[in-house]
């Protein structure tokens, strides 16, 4: 049996990622871009939001704790609605979508469901961020947080 390696090449990082071909690929992008029509241009954006609250949900520490509120005004932003429109859509009064929306009233199922088909995501993913900036509050709360430690099963044994 014949060996057929090759010489490997190393490649350089900096050969790479130097600053000519960054502007290349910039330009490239921005060409592309420019290539897009307006309902792509929207679609991507979508998707970008979408890959947010994914990441949200995902890190383990946030520097700055989002509201659902946070996503919400970014799909209103991309789409040029106003939340008012929204709660017209939505078949409710805009004061009590807010209240869902800034937390104030906990997430149920219909809002969900609204909220989801809306922004073309899963339920799941408004519940994630709901459940994870809940935690979050209780883990702020050392003295809360301690005082769970009694119902551990080692308490029990």
């Amino acid at each position: 049996m014949e060996n057929n390696s090759r010489d490997t090449i190393e490649i350089n990082e900096n050969e790479v990622f130097n600053k000519d071909n960054l502007n290349k690929i910039r330009e490239y992008i921005n060409e592309k871009s420019k290539e897009q029509s307006a309902a792509e241009k929207i679609e991507l954006e979508i998707l970008a939001i979408k890959f947010k609250m994914e990441d949200y949900i995902n890190e383990s520490s946030s520097k700055k704790e989002m509201q659902i509120f946070d996503f919400v005004k970014l799909y209103l932003k991309t789409l040029n609605i106003r939340q008012k429109k929204l709660a017209t859509v939505f078949e409710m009064q805009d004061s009590n979508l807010y209240k869902y929306l800034k937390g104030e009233r906990k997430l149920n199922v219909d809002i969900v469901f609204k909220l989801s088909s809306f922004s073309n995501t899963q339920p799941e993913l408004w519940y994630y961020i709901q459940t994870r900036n809940e935690l979050n509050a209780v883990l702020k709360e050392k003295d809360r947080l301690n005082s769970y430690k009694k119902y551990s099963y080692k308490n029990l044994v």
